[in-house]
């Protein structure tokens, strides 16, 4: 690792801890989005542009070494609307809102890779650090890219990471090709006919069809999807109720996503959950509307992109823990949207036993905030040699 990012890792880890304290949800991270502003121009950079897909922030770095390269360094901001229950003297001030997925981490580490880049630039070409907001499923990815992201901030490559706990700390995991999920959220409105629970024979039972709704969906990988492919069917959220006992409901709605690593499989489940749920409800002599939101694609691999990182995280963190056939994860990211503009890369650093993501006891290890700035910092070095 390097060791000024070593020597600076309380600084560090103080700034990702105010942020923990001071969460905001997609698009209203303006606790992070100010500090981040602050801590670049702090530094040096040579431009600091904010506002950008709401409240995403770019910085520009030039090397001291003329290039018409530019590698592309992308960290998310965002919270979740999750209660947080891990005791910690920094715990979430937001009530309901919490850092339970580390990209306060994600972004104190971007911060240290251009604190420590501004200080020394022996690179040839430019560097763009790209603070993202909304991951969580609200699509920043897409808002900054409809911004003109790529189009005014160039990016010949594009690298990300995530934080892993669970995984061995300062341990890097990532593979060619096929990396994570994508992602399509579905709601379904069910319409029957409601009525008195000791008269079914005059209803339309919108429970009955919500139920076989989800039974029948579960054969749509098992019985459409190439056994060599995979996908993954899940309802989330699943309501008819009349808070009665004895009152059939007219209505029913469900909620869930599919998740697959190829987008043609994702068109095929897609098609046939819609066929499942309008015969399903007719069956049964109602019917159903279904609507759909692309929140994440799969997120691909660059080949050459990934050679590059696992070199570079060899460099960082020994040829013994870095792992570059990690098995496809099946959580999703919308870096992916990134990398489908711009070759690109995205690894996993391990952080060690703790909560799992999502979770209200979940925080993230500031002893991989150098691991993840050294390892971002040599990139540079390599890209930019």
């Amino acid at each position: 690792m390097i060791e000024s990012i070593v020597a600076a890792q309380d600084e560090f880890a103080r700034m990702r801890r105010a942020m923990h304290e001071n969460p905001g949800l997609g698009f209203q991270e303006t606790f992070a989005a100010e500090l981040v502003a602050t801590k670049l121009r702090e530094y040096g950079l040579d431009e600091v542009h904010t506002g950008i897909g709401g409240t995403g922030i770019v910085g520009v770095l030039h090397g001291t070494r003329p290039s018409n390269r530019t590698i592309g360094l992308r960290a998310d901001m965002d919270a979740l609307p999750i209660t947080e229950e891990t005791g910690k003297p920094y715990s979430s001030k937001v009530p309901g809102v919490m850092h339970a997925c580390g990209h306060d981490g994600h972004t104190a580490t971007l911060l240290a890779t251009a604190w420590h880049l501004s200080r020394d630039r022996d690179f040839a070409g430019k560097v763009h650090f790209i603070f993202q907001p909304a991951e969580e499923g609200l699509g920043g990815a897409l808002a900054m890219l409809k911004d003109g992201l790529l189009e005014r901030f160039p990016c010949d490559r594009i690298y990300a990471y995530h934080n892993a706990p669970g995984y061995a700390k300062d341990h890097i995991f990532t593979r060619s090709g096929r990396m994570m999920a994508g992602s399509r959220f579905f709601t379904i409105r069910v319409q029957g006919r409601g009525g008195h629970a000791a008269l079914p024979q005059t209803t339309i039972d919108a429970t009955q069809i919500a139920a076989n709704i989800v039974m029948t969906a579960q054969s749509i990988v098992a019985r459409n999807v190439d056994p060599i492919e995979s996908g993954i069917v899940s309802f989330t959220d699943v309501y008819a109720g009349t808070n009665s006992f004895n009152v059939i409901p007219d209505k029913a709605s469900l909620k869930g996503c599919l998740r697959y690593f190829n987008k043609a499989v994702g068109d095929q489940m897609t098609q046939r959950l819609t066929e499942v749920a309008q015969s399903v409800a007719a069956t049964y002599g109602g019917s159903a509307e279904i609507m759909f939101e692309d929140i994440f694609v799969p997120l691909v691999n660059d080949p050459d992109a990934t050679a590059i990182a696992l070199a570079v995280a060899a460099e960082t963190v020994g040829t013994e823990n870095v792992h570059g056939d990690v098995a496809p994860f099946t959580g999703s990211e919308d870096f992916a949207f990134m990398v489908e503009d711009v070759p690109g890369n995205y690894v996993m650093v391990g952080a060690g036993p703790g909560a799992m993501p999502h979770n209200p006891g979940f925080d993230f290890n500031d002893d991989i905030l150098p691991t993840a700035a050294s390892y971002f910092c040599r990139l540079i070095a390599a890209e930019l040699a």
